[in-house]
């Protein structure tokens, strides 16, 4: 049976042509229903007071970097949302006295306009962001060397490269409304993908890459970081690769309830809990990651019962 077209972009794959009971049962999850949802491999977490959900986030940066030494440099991958943590690690290593000379750091994204990656200068670029936010508040003496701060540029191959003989410890991002981790969106319904999105094999042997993003993920970044002004937002980003999220010993994503939704939210949760991973929504591939982590702000959970406004 045909799978049906998408409520938001007909001409794209995305959760809303999943089979729609996977659709109802997820809607009908309250949160004492997300936390019993771990099970090996996938770890669910709740946390009360956002002061408690941004600290924490946090600290899987020090966490990481304290395993680092010069002969075996441990980094992380980190997003540009939640931001909320970047200033608390700055402040954690500054006042923890933490010597990050041997850490290490990929960035996940970066814009992409008319075909090359924004420059560190650009007012969009994640890279400022990170840099601004975090890096250029930590003392001199305690910093990170430039070379191992890694972002990807218009040419990939020396970003991928980065990631040889360096160990990841935590890949930490966010879930956008399009079920993505990263830029990691579901692709358009054409060619090859006419009549199903990309097979979780096909999708997880995708590396660090430009991508057209989603409509949804358009409107999303609009929403959250540019007060609605849809045209402003690039249409084409550069996004670490599902190849990549491979070789991280931890996949940590942390939902505060700004970037995706109630629904999004229990549907993955319940996806990767049941072993149902479909590239429609790409976040559910880490059903295929032997350990994932999800941590949840509580009052961000929400419900998804009818309400009108």
């Amino acid at each position: 049976m045909p799978r049906p077209l998408s409520k938001i972009a007909p001409g794209w794959w995305d959760y809303t042509t999943l089979d729609p009971e996977l659709l109802g049962d997820a809607a009908r999850l309250t949160a004492t229903d997300l936390a019993e949802l771990k099970r090996p491999g996938f770890e669910v977490r709740i946390i009360d007071t956002l002061e408690e959900f941004y600290l924490a986030e946090a600290l899987e940066y020090i966490n990481a970097w304290r395993q680092s030494t010069s002969d075996n440099p441990v980094g992380i991958c980190g997003p540009i949302g939640p931001t909320e943590q970047l200033p608390l690690v700055a402040r954690l290593v500054n006042d923890l006295g933490l010597s990050l000379r041997s850490a290490h750091f990929w960035g996940m994204d970066e814009w992409l306009i008319e075909g090359r990656a924004v420059s560190h200068d650009h007012p969009l670029s994640f890279a400022r962001a990170d840099r601004e936010l975090c890096f250029d508040r930590i003392r001199p003496e305690l910093a990170m060397p430039a070379a191992n701060l890694h972002f990807p540029t218009t040419e990939v191959s020396e970003y991928e490269a980065s990631w040889s003989g360096i160990r990841c410890a935590v890949m930490q991002g966010g879930q956008g409304e399009v079920k993505h981790w990263a830029f990691n969106d579901p692709v358009r319904r054409t060619g090859q993908f006419a009549d199903a999105p990309p097979s979780p094999e096909i999708y997880w042997e995708l590396g660090t890459r430009a991508v057209e993003l989603h409509p949804l993920t358009l409107v999303q970044n609009a929403r959250t970081s540019g007060g609605g002004n849809v045209p402003l937002v690039p249409t084409h980003a550069l996004t670490v690769g599902p190849r990549q999220t491979r070789l991280a010993e931890c996949v940590s994503i942390w939902h505060p309830g700004v970037h995706d939704n109630p629904f999004g939210m229990r549907l993955t949760t319940l996806m990767i809990s049941k072993g149902i991973a479909d590239s429609a929504a790409p976040m559910s591939l880490l059903a295929n990651h032997p350990n994932v982590r999800f941590t949840f702000y509580r009052g961000g959970i929400g419900t998804c019962e009818a309400e009108m406004h």
